[in-house]
């Protein structure tokens, strides 16, 4: 499944953070988990991508970090961890900057049951930031989260300053909510 046609708007922001565009990019792909025993060879070259191949074995195996450190690397950030780290989004904690009010663009970590959860900010509505991100429904997509659920947001670093698109997006109130991403 590819990213909602809701979010199309994404392909014409003038500006879009380098994160978000490969995010697009990634949107576009069949990145869906296989049941069973075989794994999606895109979500296992994501794993090969971000270094992790040797540890990585299964698309079962939670890949919202593995996604973002691919997105990270393919926007010529800096990813400040290795190894197992590149499995945990909380180790996206040690990424950026922390910032106190989420824009386009930004890193967001959440806590859920049994761990945490990392993907990019896209939007948000009165109670839900929309986020862009791997093992969301078991595929790469866009899915409101909880914004009680939040634990911290982190800003990329920008070499030439931050994009003027780097901004709050305010979306309607619609589609499907996570509640977990395990």
């Amino acid at each position: 499944m590819k990213i909602s046609s809701k979010y199309d708007w994404l392909n014409h922001v003038e500006g879009l953070p380098k994160m978000v565009a490969e995010g697009v990019k990634l949107g576009k792909l069949n990145t869906t988990e296989v049941a069973g025993p075989k794994s999606n060879p895109e979500i296992m070259a994501l794993a090969k991508e971000a270094g992790v191949a040797g540890i990585y074995k299964s698309d079962e195996v939670a890949w919202c970090a593995v996604a973002m450190v691919v997105l990270a690397l393919r926007a010529g950030k800096k990813v400040p961890f290795t190894g197992y780290d590149r499995l945990r989004a909380k180790s996206f904690l040690k990424f950026g900057t922390k910032i106190d009010v989420p824009e386009l663009g930004d890193v967001l970590v959440f806590n859920r049951d049994g761990g945490g959860h990392v993907g990019l900010y896209v939007g948000e509505d009165p109670s839900y930031y929309h986020v862009a991100g791997g093992n969301q429904s078991n595929q790469f997509s866009v899915t409101r989260i909880a914004k009680n659920r939040l634990s911290e947001a982190r800003r990329p670093d920008y070499s030439i300053g931050t994009p003027a698109s780097v901004k709050r997006i305010y979306l309607s109130a619609t589609g499907g909510v996570s509640e977990n991403e395990a």
